[in-house]
Parts: C-alpha cells; structure tokens; sequence
C-alpha cells in the first residue's frame, strides 16, 4: 500500500512539472502569439514638434504633402495640399484644390483648429503633444490643443450599431509589443476634414492604430521624414539629445467615398521633458474673408 502511495505521489509530481504553472498559460499551438509577452507602458507626455501634419511614407499611398514650401518644408501659413495625390478622387481632389487656392489668397479657410470644433481622427493626430493613460480596460488619449479626449475601450468589439460621435468609436488590443485601435462611426461635422488641408470624409471612414515603443535607431527614419516634410516647432518641450525610447504612430485611413485605396502615414513623438500645459481653443467668430457668424458650438445648445 506504501509502494502504491509513493508510486501515485511520484506520478503526480511529474505531471505537475511538465504542465503550465498557476497563473501562466500553455504556449499555444502552432507557434502562435506568447500570452505571457509583456504588455509595454505607453503612459506618458510625447511632443510631436512639428507642424502640418503627417509623415508621409517614403513609399507607397499615402498622406498630401503641402505643394507651398517654406524652404525645404511644409509652409504652415499657405496650405496647399496636393490635390494631385492618386489617393483622392476626382470630388475629393477638388475639395482639396479649392482650399489650396483659397489658402493662397492670405483669406484662409476654417478648420477644426481654428474654429475651436473637435477634430476627429486622423485629423486630431496633428496636435503638437499628446498624453497616455494607460490602464488594463481602457487607454485614455489627451491632445495638447483644446482638451481634446478620446477613450479606447480593450479587448472588446464594437457594437452591432454604432452612434457616430466626434472621435468614433474605438476598440483596442494588443498585438505582441504593438497597441491596435480600431475606429469606427466618425462623425461629419461642419468642418469635417482629415488633415490640413481640407480632405474630407464621409461616414464610411475607418482607421486602423498602431502604436509601438522604438528604441532610437529605429525611430529615426520617422523623425527624418518629419523634418523633411513639416515645419518644426516648440523645440524647447524635447531634449534634442535624448536616444531614448520613441512612440510611433502608423495609422491606415480606409475610406470608400473618399479615397481610391487604403492609405497609411505614421507620427513619430520623443517624451516631452516640459510640464503638459493647458491650451484653450479661442474661438473665431467670423468666417474667413467674410462678416457671417459661424457655427462655434456654445452652451446655450449642446452639440457634443
């Protein structure tokens, strides 16, 4: 009976030693994705230093560069966006060249920014800072212009109809060290554009996040092609020498009655070594070249 005993005991032993520990999970079948990888940290305050917009990939569909240069990059103070883009079609395209020639006559033309209206995505991806809170459920994003929040809910799937809202709605997961988020029912408001230079969008808008943690030698193509396509600002909220670790942003803009392909562009940003300061919107109550009020949203009517 002792025999027997010490026999089963040894049995037992074994098997608990070929079999996954408490709280670790088995390695999947088929060599898939490690459960067990650790989930980087995103938190934090990142600076993307630069203005207009986007960095556009140095290959293949993506982002309208700015056909007005201010030396070797983007001149912020005309917007021309390149309406000759293969991205855009022909409606959209003029929608595009219209607000090129209006930006040309020093008139300008209201955007989100200026008029103090919720950017939505991609285009609220041009602020200069943004701020991770990141947390198990739910990844809180701050931009730095006008308090503007978005929150990713994880590991959950949108609902089988959605609300359209300012920022959509957006689902996220992790894939290996990669954040992918989802949006979805991305409402068209007044202003609605995708970037700086009046690209629109229609209701069908879908865009796909990717975020990940760079060390600096990967990191550095996306900050070249920054430098060579936007005009650099509020340098002093980075240290110019840091190598440390980077946050990149690639995101692909799908878009039927838009665009004639998938497009992608990335962001790039450093950790911001300044206090995240609060920015308020002031509002223009004039349209340009005009004396017509516009639409700024006040509080005696809600709208978001």
């Amino acid at each position: 009976m002792n025999l027997r005993r010490w026999e089963f005991l040894c049995l037992l032993t074994l098997a608990a030693a070929a079999a996954p520990g408490w709280g670790e999970a088995a390695a999947p079948a088929g060599g898939g994705t490690n459960v067990n990888a650790a989930i980087p940290n995103l938190s934090g305050v990142w600076a993307h230093t630069s203005i207009t917009g986007f960095e556009p990939l140095a290959s293949g569909p993506t982002s309208l560069r700015n056909l007005s240069r201010r030396g070797i990059t983007s001149d912020n103070r005309r917007l021309v966006g390149d309406y000759r883009n293969p991205i855009l079609k022909p409606e959209a395209a003029e929608i595009v060249r219209k607000h090129g020639e209006m930006s040309l006559t020093g008139t300008g033309y209201p955007t989100p920014r200026n008029q103090c209206w919720p950017g939505g995505i991609p285009f609220v991806f041009t602020t200069t800072a943004i701020q991770v809170l990141q947390q198990p459920g739910e990844i809180t994003f701050l931009y730095y212009e006008d308090h503007e929040v978005r929150h990713v809910r994880m590991n959950q799937g949108h609902p089988a109809k959605v609300t359209p809202s300012w920022y959509g709605d957006s689902v996220g997961h992790f894939e290996g060290d990669t954040l992918v988020v989802d949006t979805v029912g991305i409402k068209v408001g007044p202003y609605a554009m995708l970037d700086w230079y009046g690209t629109p969008h229609s209701p069908a808008l879908h865009v796909v996040e990717r975020y990940r943690l760079l060390d600096y030698d990967a990191a550095k193509e996306g900050l070249e092609r920054d430098a060579k396509e936007n005009f650099q600002v509020q340098l002093d909220t980075i240290d110019p020498d840091y190598k440390g670790k980077h946050l990149q942003l690639q995101f692909t803009v799908e878009d039927e009655g838009v665009f004639t392909t998938p497009w992608s562009a990335t962001m790039t940003y450093r950790p911001q070594v300044t206090e995240w300061e609060e920015s308020i919107c002031a509002e223009n109550p004039k349209k340009y070249g005009t004396e017509k009020d516009v639409a700024v949203p006040v509080a005696a009517k809600p709208d978001f």
